[in-house]
């Protein structure tokens, strides 16, 4: 692909991928998170965010009282920027109120986000709470629970939240989401692979190789893990079109 043809592609993404990218790369950059996740809700969801859309500082005042624990300043940030979307959040999975936040108290992990039917939980060790965006980790409703079964899922709060928005996206609407079978284990089809954009994200879980990776293409972000791929059009027409590609 050529640098005319790349600048082309990026323009019909409707992704904000100059804050995709400070947000994920080094050093980190929190803030980029949050405005790649305002220009997303902007242009995905239909409605901008606005002050209504997130918890207050009292709110996570009281969770920190009632847990006993600091709350890092990235999840802080999220709850007041989105944490009254569920439209952004719930679609799949649950994004913990700051009143249901709760510590798994044996293995020291603060969990902030649990999976639809309890399946799997997300959290951030207590040992790490005092960072401002520390790494989060991941733990499977596993049938026989190890003393430490929370795995690295992905390395800062913020690109955690980045996921959220864009994994739950894919579910937002039915009518605008589908399913991609990769030609086998390696990856995605070739006409696929070869059109569509890898975005600025790390391939997570942090290590698993191979992890999940997210690609876009006009007015489409497709997540692909290696096995299946989920994908979700902004717009019918966008759909129509990848539909008639495919």
């Amino acid at each position: 692909m050529t640098q005319e043809q790349e600048q082309q592609q990026r323009s019909n993404l409707a992704l904000d991928l100059d804050a995709l990218g400070a947000a994920t790369g080094e050093p980190a950059d929190r803030q980029a998170a949050w405005r790649f996740i305002r220009a997303f809700a902007r242009d995905w969801s239909g409605r901008p965010l606005d002050e209504a859309d997130g918890h207050t500082p009292a709110e996570l005042d009281a969770a920190q009282a009632r847990l006993g624990l600091p709350l890092p300043a990235a999840l802080r940030d999220a709850h007041q920027l989105l944490g009254r979307r569920p439209d952004l959040t719930d679609n799949q999975d649950t994004l913990l109120a700051p009143r249901d936040l709760y510590l798994d108290a044996d293995r020291g992990v603060l969990v902030f986000r649990v999976e639809n039917q309890s399946c799997a939980y997300w959290g951030i060790r207590v040992a790490d709470l005092d960072q401002e965006d520390p790494p989060v980790v991941v733990r499977a409703d596993l049938v026989h629970p190890t003393a430490d079964d929370w795995v690295p899922w992905l390395g800062r709060v913020s690109v955690a939240f980045v996921e959220i928005v864009l994994s739950e996206a894919l579910c937002a609407d039915d009518d605008l989401m589908g399913w991609v079978s990769p030609d086998d284990e390696s990856g995605l089809p070739e006409d696929i692979a070869a059109t569509f954009l890898r975005l600025p994200f790390p391939e997570y879980p942090i290590g698993q190789q191979p992890g999940s990776r997210w690609y876009a293409h006009d007015e489409i972000v497709l997540r692909d893990d290696h096995g299946t791929a989920m994908f979700r059009a902004r717009t019918e027409a966008a759909f129509d079109r990848f539909d008639e590609e495919d």
